[in-house]
């Protein structure tokens, strides 16, 4: 019965290179240019072809008469607080119990911020026959309308 072999063709590794193929031919170079166009734009730069790498501009160039205007909203502002004295660490365990909370209603909101005040000042006999309070603090002189300004200010929430 004859043996019938089959050819194939196949990368020698019995050559000097061991199978390994040689790429040098190829330039390989990243999406923003050859090693030669890098090297040609640090010393003469082209700024038609200037590239911002991913960072958004802070202002325009003027077309009347080619200055930077600066435009200072488009300015990046990191609020950062401050964590002195916090002796929180970072780190949560998954082992902490789940903390069940009820949501928080108006009423509950009431109890904690007005109903103190209120109690005080019926207890201390501070109240007119209508109720009001005869020492008002300054949260109760507000209007409805400086009230609702006031709450919408910026930084209203922080303490």
């Amino acid at each position: 019965m004859p043996f019938n072999l089959i050819l194939k063709r196949s990368i020698s590794t019995t050559a000097a290179n061991l199978g390994k193929k040689n790429f040098r031919k190829f330039q390989l170079f990243n999406k923003r240019g050859t090693r030669q166009f890098k090297k040609e734009q640090l010393e003469n730069p082209d700024l038609d072809l200037f590239h911002s790498k991913g960072v958004r501009s802070v202002g325009y160039t003027s077309r009347v008469d080619g200055s930077f205007k600066l435009i200072p909203e488009k300015i990046p502002e990191l609020i950062v607080p401050n964590l002195e004295g916090c002796e929180l660490k970072p780190y949560v365990s998954y082992r902490t119990p789940d903390i069940v909370q009820t949501e928080f209603t108006a009423e509950d909101l009431f109890n904690v911020v007005y109903a103190p005040k209120i109690t005080k000042d019926f207890e201390e006999g501070k109240l007119d026959d209508n109720g009001n309070p005869l020492e008002p603090s300054l949260e109760e002189k507000l209007t409805p309308e400086e009230a609702k300004q006031k709450a919408r200010q910026t930084g209203s929430d922080m303490l």
